[in-house]
């Protein structure tokens, strides 16, 4: 699962420098400065930190864009999504990609805990980095789709905010994208072997010893009516993560009045070929833009 990661990852970052350079036709690029290894937040005796990229010439504060790594929360570095923040940059948003613990040093909610923090530490320092407090999205691809899903369905209210600092800061967002991310651990609808090696060790046992933490680590669970906007992205041939676990999410969100878009690719898999990931990237460019720039 770990290297077929890193291929999606790699393919979809092409795909995203290929739909940038029409983007940027239409929208003139600008130069940017880019802020590496701040740190966020520490944990377990060690600094988190993230990348942030920015406009130099950006007048006013920005919308903000958080891209959060997949590989299954027990792999995966920030520095794979630089591609995107800058990228970002260069269509005038503030690009920012976090770190979050990993299995098996830390479990769930560690790395929900992890990427509100962040959340929390963008809108302390929104002054600094010229941050726009109310237009925070994030977009997140397989596990990172499911921290995005969390971040933006979970509240002050369901004791996921975790110690990382700047506690009087809102750790909510105003749009979710999510690339092919689980939403629901109670159906348990997996390859016997991706809950074994990979969702067993997250969230610390099975779904026999540990029915609540399943709930508690569905987003499906936290659906209610003050939800962002959601847009999920997945293939209808996803063998890891079944294309119904967005279906049914959005289907939830909108019964309850937000608003939900699956975007469904015909016969992809978990990762998607070039010209599909193309076309996926200009969704999430749209999306993002309809969202944040208001």
């Amino acid at each position: 699962m770990r290297r077929r990661t890193v291929v999606v990852a790699a393919s979809v970052c092409a795909a995203f420098a290929a739909v940038l350079v029409l983007a940027s036709q239409r929208s003139p690029s600008a130069e940017i400065e880019v802020h590496r290894d701040l740190v966020y937040a520490a944990a377990a005796g060690a600094d988190l930190k993230l990348d942030l990229a920015l406009p130099k010439a950006a007048k006013g504060p920005l919308p903000t864009v958080v891209f959060l790594h997949g590989e299954g929360w027990r792999a995966g570095r920030r520095q794979q999504m630089n591609h995107f923040i800058e990228g970002m940059a260069r269509l005038g948003y503030v690009g920012v990609t976090p770190d979050y613990r990993l299995v098996p040093g830390a479990r769930f909610p560690a790395q929900v805990e992890d990427c509100k923090a962040a959340i929390r530490w963008l809108r302390a320092h929104a002054a600094e980095y010229g941050i726009r407090a109310d237009r925070i999205g994030v977009v997140g691809f397989s596990a990172g789709g499911h921290l995005a899903a969390m971040l933006g369905l979970t509240g002050m209210q369901d004791g996921l905010e975790g110690t990382g600092g700047n506690a009087g800061q809102s750790s909510r967002v105003q749009a979710v994208v999510s690339f092919f991310g689980p939403t629901d651990f109670s159906t348990r609808d997996w390859p016997a072997d991706l809950e074994k090696e990979v969702i067993v060790p997250f969230l610390g046992g099975s779904w026999a010893d540990r029915p609540d933490v399943y709930r508690k680590a569905s987003p499906i669970s936290y659906a209610s009516a003050q939800a962002p906007p959601f847009l999920f992205v997945h293939g209808t041939d996803d063998r890891l993560v079944p294309v119904d676990q967005s279906r049914r999410l959005a289907a939830r969100l909108e019964r309850l009045g937000v608003p939900a878009r699956v975007i469904e690719f015909e016969g992809e898999g978990h990762g998607f070929s070039d010209a599909v990931n193309q076309k996926a990237m200009q969704q999430m460019l749209d999306f993002l833009g309809m969202q944040l720039k208001k």
